[in-house]
C-alpha cells in the first residue's frame, strides 16, 4: 500500500481476522472485509497488464501517480480475479481524464460515486452482469471491480470519506457502482459504438453518478407514453443537473427499449423528447435556486430550466432484464461521460 514500488510492508503472520483490523487501523478499508495483497498476489495481478506502459497522471488530491502495482494491489484487496486488471486500469485512466473531474467528485458534499460502464466483449469473457438485477449484487465481477476503483481512490488518491470525500449522506454506489450494456437485447448501436469505438472493442466509460433511480412503467403500451413517464422521472428540482450543462443517463430495461424500437424511436429523437419534456417550469424551483442556477451557466429559457446543455449530453443505453422498469442516473453535474478502451484483452 506504499506510494514505492519497491516498499513491501510486513505484516507478520496474520490471520483474516487480524488482517482486516489492521487494515482499518491504516486507513486502508471502506469497511468490508479485504483480501491481503501479497507480493505473490499482487504479481499475478500485474503480470496480466504487461506492457501497458503508458503513464497515468497524478490522481488527486494527493497527486500520488498510480502504478499498476498499487492499482493491483487494492484489485486485490477487493476481491477481483485477475483478469480483472485490465478494466481496472482502464476504469482509473477514465477517471483520471480531466472532464471527469475526478477532484470536483470527490471534495463535493454530493452524493456521487464513479459509474462504471462496460461494453464489447469483455463483458462476456468476464462474467459482467448486465442483464437482470444489473445494478446489484450477486455478480463478483461487477461488486470487485467498482470496489477496486473505489478502493485505488482511497488509497492511492486519498479521497478519505469525512476528510477529501466531503459528501453529507454519501450512497451505497461508493462502496461499488459497476455494471455491463445489454448488448445483446439493446435494438440500437451499442452505447460504445456511438462514442466511436469499434463493435469488438472492450470499453470502460466512467461518469460521476448517483445510484438509479426505478422507472416503474407497467401500463404504457407505447414508446411516446414510455417516455413521458421517464421525462416525468427525471423532471426534479432537487438534483444536482438542475444547473444544467452535463449529462444525465437513461438505462431503458429491455422491455421499455423494444417497445420504443418498435414504435419507430432513434437514439437522437429520444434524446431530443426527453431533453424538451424533462425540462422544469421555474415556479417548481425555489427562487434561491433558480438564481443559484443562473451564475452556473443555468439560465430560465421561456420560463424553464433545461436539465443539459444539449440532447445529446443525454446518455442512453439499455441494461437489465425482464421487467417493464428502467432507470435514470443523475450525474454530479460537473462531470462528463469518459471512455477507454480496455488494453489487454
Amino acid at each position: 500500500m506504499s506510494d514505492n514500488d519497491n516498499e513491501v510492508i510486513e505484516v507478520g503472520d496474520l490471520d483474516a481476522a487480524q488482517w482486516n483490523d489492521y487494515a482499518i487501523e491504516q486507513g486502508w478499508s471502506d469497511g468490508l472485509p479485504l483480501i491481503m495483497p501479497t507480493e505473490a498476489a499482487v504479481d499475478r495481478f500485474v503480470e496480466v497488464c504487461r506492457g501497458d506502459n503508458e503513464p497515468f497522471p497524478p490522481m488527486t488530491p494527493r497527486l500520488v501517480v498510480p502504478t499498476l502495482r498499487g492499482i493491483a494491489a487494492n484489485a486485490v484487496m477487493a476481491g477481483c480475479r485477475a483478469e480483472y486488471m485490465p478494466v481496472i486500469v482502464a476504469a482509473v485512466r477514465a477517471v483520471l481524464q480531466p472532464n471527469y473531474n475526478l477532484h470536483g467528485s470527490l471534495a463535493t458534499t454530493h452524493s456521487c460515486a464513479p459509474m462504471v460502464i462496460v461494453n464489447g466483449p469483455a463483458r462476456k469473457s468476464l462474467q459482467i452482469n448486465c442483464g437482470a438485477n444489473c445494478f446489484g449484487q450477486g455478480a463478483r465481477a461487477n461488486a470487485t471491480i467498482g470496489r477496486a476503483l473505489q478502493l485505488a481512490l482511497l488509497n492511492i488518491g486519498g479521497g478519505t470519506p469525512g476528510e477529501m470525500d466531503r459528501a453529507t449522506q454519501g450512497s451505497p454506489a461508493k462502496y461499488s457502482f459497476c455494471f455491463g450494456e445489454n448488448e445483446e437485447e439493446s435494438p440500437w448501436a451499442p452505447y460504445h459504438v456511438r462514442q466511436g469505438f469499434a463493435p469488438t472493442d472492450s470499453v470502460v466509460t466512467a461518469i460521476a453518478c448517483e445510484p438509479p433511480h426505478n422507472i416503474n412503467d407497467h401500463a404504457s403500451t407505447t414508446g411516446a407514453a414510455i417516455l413521458t413517464t421517464i421525462a416525468g422521472t427525471v423532471s426534479q428540482t432537487g438534483v444536482n443537473i438542475v444547473r444544467g450543462g452535463c449529462p444525465y443517463v437513461i438505462a431503458l430495461g429491455p422491455e421499455h427499449a423494444q417497445t420504443l424500437k418498435r414504435d419507430g424511436w432513434s437514439i437522437a429523437d429520444m434524446q431530443q423528447k426527453l431533453y424538451e419534456d424533462s425540462k422544469v417550469h421555474y415556479s417548481r424551483v425555489a427562487p434561491e435556486q433558480v438564481i443559484y442556477a443562473a451564475t452556473r451557466g443555468n439560465d430560465v429559457v421561456n420560463d424553464h430550466l433545461y436539465l443539459t446543455a444539449s440532447p445529446e449530453r443525454i446518455q442512453i443505453l439499455v441494461a437489465g432484464g425482464p421487467g417493464k422498469h428502467s432507470a435514470y442516473i443523475p450525474t454530479f453535474s460537473s462531470t462528463h461521460e469518459c471512455s477507454v478502451r480496455i488494453a489487454n484483452l
